[in-house]
This record gives C-alpha cells, structure tokens and sequence, in this order.
C-alpha cells in the first residue's frame, strides 16, 4: 500500500513522535497520564510508502510528477521462501500527465504516459558504501543540492535543495536505489549485512530489487536503463550481465559517470605501471587549472591540452616505464623534462619517484610551495594540512565540500519534501568493509569489463554513455578510455560506447555549465538509443 498525500501538509507517518500527541484533558486518568509520559516509539520504517506530487520546470517546459519514497523487501532465494531478508530503500520519480494528487479509483491510463514508450532509469552510486544520494540531487533528480558559486563549493551551513533546470525527468522516469546498508536499506531478520557486501551478492540484491520494482508498478513494457556512478559502474557492468543472464530482463542503455570497471588501471603498487600512464592526462588537467605550467602549455585549452598529455602519456611516457632500468640516462633526462612542463613538478621530484608519481603525493605536491593540497574526487578544490612536510594529504578537501552539503540537504529533503520518516540514520558513505570481490578479484584486480562486452555482443542493441572528468584523481578518464579500447568488442560495437569529458573531478556535475553540457550529451543519448521495433 501507499499512502497519497498533498504537498506541506505536514501529516505524520505514524506514532513515532510524541512531540504530536494531543495534550492530556483528563489528569485523572492515570493511564492516558502514564501513555503521555511513554518515551517515543523508534520508527525503523513507516507502514506505507509516501507519495506526494509536484512540478518542475526543464528545459522550458513544464513537467508534473509523482514522487515515491518507500522500501522493497528482499526474500529467500529459494522457491516458496517468503522470509524477509532486506528492505530497500528508494526514492523514485514518475512523469504524470496532470498535476496531482490522484484518487485511488484512477485508471493508470488517465494518470502517466505510455510506459512502453516511457524510460525508466535506475541509479544509485557506489563506494562501495554510497548512497543513492549524489547523482539523485546532483545531477537526475527535479531538485539539486544549492551551491555557493558555480563550481559547486557550498557555503556555509544550513545547506538545502533548489530546483533543477537541467534533470533528467524529462526524458525518463527514475529510481533512485539504495544498496543494504546505504541509505535506509537495511538487512533483516535473521540475515546478515555482511550476506550483502560483496560484489556478486550487492549485484544480485540489486537485480531482485529491479525485478521486484518492475513486477510491482507494472513496468515490465518499459525501455530499462541503469545508471551509475564511480563503484556503482562496476555494479552497473556488472548488472547488464547479470539481469540478461538470471532474469532475462534487458537494458537498453548504461550510464556509468566516473567510470571504473576494470581496476588495473586504479590501483598503484610495485609491478603495476598502468595507473601512472592512466593518471598523468588528469594529472596535467590539474596543472593547468592550478596555472603552475610553462607559457607553451598554460595557454591552451584544455581539451587540447589534455589530449596532448594522453598522447605523451601513452607514447613515450608508457615506453619509458616499460623499459625499466633498460631506459638510458639520455632518454630518463628527456622523459623527466616533459613531465615537469606537463605535471609542474621539479625535475628533482620526478627523478626521486622513480618517474612514478602516485595520486597522493601529486595531491600533496603540486602546490606545496603554497601550503595548499588538491582534491582526489576534484583537484579544482584545495585544502591545508597541519604541515607541508608528508608525503600524502591529511584529508581530501573535495570530499569535504560536499559532504555536509549532501547530508543535511537530502535529510531535510526526504522528510520536510517526500514525507518519508524513519528513525535509521540515512546512511550516506558507510564502511561495509572487507568487501568480498569474489571471482571477479581473487588474486587479481577486479574486472567486469569482460561482463559488459559479453552482454553487448548478446545484446548488440545496448547504447553506454560515458562521463568522465578532467580533474578526476579517482577515477580518471583514461582509465575507461584504456579500458573501452582493450575490452575486444567487435568493431561495429565500438560505436556504442560513447566517451563525453567535461571541466570538473569526479562528480562533473558540481560545475555548473558541466552540468548543463552533461545534460544535453544525455538527452541527446536517450534520444538516439533504439527502443522497441523499428516502425
């Protein structure tokens, strides 16, 4: 059941609150006395979900919509077993063709627009430990997280949400997931979190919760989508396989924003070059954006700037690494000149790395002289350590930015907006550590791009859009270039992965012209991603 409610209405979703209990009129009642005093009861979950209406306006045009924050529950794996195991928790956005709110007695035809010819995008983040929560009210959702400039720092608090001209509502309906033990979702009963963290088990809730979601609200008909973001590409990778491979449910497009699918060219450690390759480009974008580069370089663009370190990156920088200690002294003093003119690091420094620098020593050294650090998820954004003499950053400063911003925005949001009220703590970047990588990471880096070219070579139908950002020292964009050009498609599947770069780290969409140009690159992508027989 749901429950159907107007906008500010303010009504309670149960007894948890006894701030609301009528006072007492009759002070010789000694049970309505003791049932006063009665400490609140802690609400996990309200009865039903809560469903309110709003309006939004984007791209001009005046979009009406449903909004529904409620919970799925989980159950055995086996036939007949009805044991609830977790409980989901969603906030999930549906198009109407009129301003609510709806009676009960309403035909569905009257109320939402043809759901075979309607996407619906599920979304969710990834950690893994995240919540739903940043491209819900970054970048997709009817309301964002308001910003204090328009590259996304957030000002001082109290933080909240603000329209979003540029959401995606008006191309597709969405559900935003929050994986157990993200968000409100929890284990129950006599099941473990710990049954959920891991990759294959974080996929295949994932699956249950679509099927269920796509049985309940009877949209089997519709054109599929899932999205992620950072670890939640991995889950999405993954995903298109599994949902085609154990419940013959096919997408027709991924989204994977910051993308990581295959981590060899993630993870730094002796014996492993691929990462210094992938990083410098991203790297050099910081540079550049810090102005700390030599007139040749500074004075470019920089998508022509970028693309000039990718090609030094994998040319005669990836050469120079592969030969080792066969690299002559003549060839090391060249490859260590162009890195400092691309990276704006000494010479000396680069010499001393072994011409191998990591992403927390560049965070910390590129702007030592200054006592300023740069960011992992955005090195646009800069911060101050204790000192200005360890090897690595006390803290990242572009997580710090967007944290509290994140988390007080979406809390007020979810209860004062959507009605939804629970005691849990909303969950937004939890530990759910060790993370069990299963047989796609024992005794190996983990790799689900071979599950994403297995399914676009069943599917040959399936569209993947890729965001990625300049200044991303997470997961920077050339590992996903790198990543795409070794996966072994066919050639005629090249085309359907399609690669977008946008000023701006991790979470591009901070910036506020990037997210205008994110959002045209993605209407644009629903527009052109075949859907349903060819008239």
């Amino acid at each position: 059941m749901v429950r159907r409610t107007l906008i500010g209405l303010g009504l309670s979703l149960g007894l948890a609150s006894s701030a609301w209990a009528a006072p007492v009129t009759q002070p010789e009642d000694d049970g309505a006395k003791d049932e006063a005093k009665a400490a609140p009861v802690f609400q996990a979950y309200p009865e039903d979900a809560s469903v309110t209406y709003h309006t939004a306006e984007i791209n001009g045009e005046t979009v009406h919509y449903e909004a529904t924050a409620g919970t799925i529950v989980l159950v055995g794996d086996e036939a007949g077993d009805a044991e609830p195991r977790a409980k989901m928790f969603f906030v999930s956005y549906r198009r109407t063709l009129t301003a609510g709110p709806f009676g009960d007695d309403v035909d569905p035809n009257e109320i939402y627009p043809d759901a075979t010819k309607r996407p619906l995008t599920f979304s969710f983040n990834g950690g893994p430990g995240s919540s739903s929560v940043w491209l819900h009210l970054g970048v997709f959702g009817p309301k964002k997280v308001a910003y204090a400039d328009d590259e996304g720092r957030p000002g001082p608090p109290p933080y909240q949400v603000e329209a979003n001209p540029h959401s995606l509502l008006d191309k597709s309906d969405f559900v935003f997931i929050d994986p157990v033990s993200t968000g409100f979702s929890r284990a129950q009963g006599d099941t473990s979190e710990k049954d959920f963290h891991g990759l294959e088990s974080d996929i295949a809730s994932v699956a249950n919760f679509i099927k269920r979601y796509i049985t309940t609200h009877e949209r089997w008909s519709s054109p599929l989508y899932i999205a992620g973001e950072s670890y939640g590409t991995t889950r999405a990778a993954g995903l298109a396989n599994h949902l085609q491979g154990s419940h013959g449910i096919s997408v027709n497009g991924v989204l994977l924003i910051s993308g990581i699918i295959e981590f060899t060219t993630l993870r730094f450690g002796p014996g492993n070059d691929l990462p210094f390759v992938c990083f410098f480009p991203s790297f050099a974008a910081t540079a550049h954006y810090h102005g700390v580069l030599p007139p040749e370089h500074q004075n470019k663009p920089i998508d022509e700037f970028y693309k000039e370190a990718e090609a030094f990156a994998l040319g005669d920088y990836a050469s120079a690494l592969m030969q080792g200690a066969r690299l002559s002294q003549e060839e090391e003093d060249r490859i260590v000149r162009e890195m400092s003119g691309y990276l704006g690091l000494t010479p000396d420094f680069i010499r001393r790395a072994n011409l191998r620098v990591s992403q927390g020593r560049f965070c910390k050294e590129l702007l030592r002289d200054q006592g300023l650090t740069v960011g992992r998820f955005d090195s646009r954004f800069t911060g101050q350590d204790r000192d200005d003499v360890n090897d690595t950053y006390d803290y990242d400063p572009s997580y710090a930015v967007i944290r509290s911003n994140y988390t007080e925005s979406f809390n007020a949001y979810v209860r004062q907006e959507l009605g939804f009220k629970s005691d849990l703590s909303y969950e937004i970047l939890t530990n759910v550590w060790p993370w069990d990588y299963g047989s796609a990471g024992n005794g190996r880096y983990v790799n689900v791009a071979e599950r994403l070219r297995s399914v676009m070579h069943e599917q040959p139908h399936i569209r993947v859009f890729v965001a990625s950002g300049y200044h991303d020292l997470a997961t920077p964009p050339l590992g996903m270039d790198y990543t795409h050009d070794h996966m072994q498609l066919r050639d005629n599947l090249h085309e359907n992965i399609k690669n977008h770069y946008y000023i701006g780290g991790h979470m591009m969409y901070l910036d506020i012209n990037s997210l205008a140009k994110l959002k045209a690159d993605l209407d644009a992508f629903y527009d052109s991603v075949p859907v349903g027989l060819s008239e």
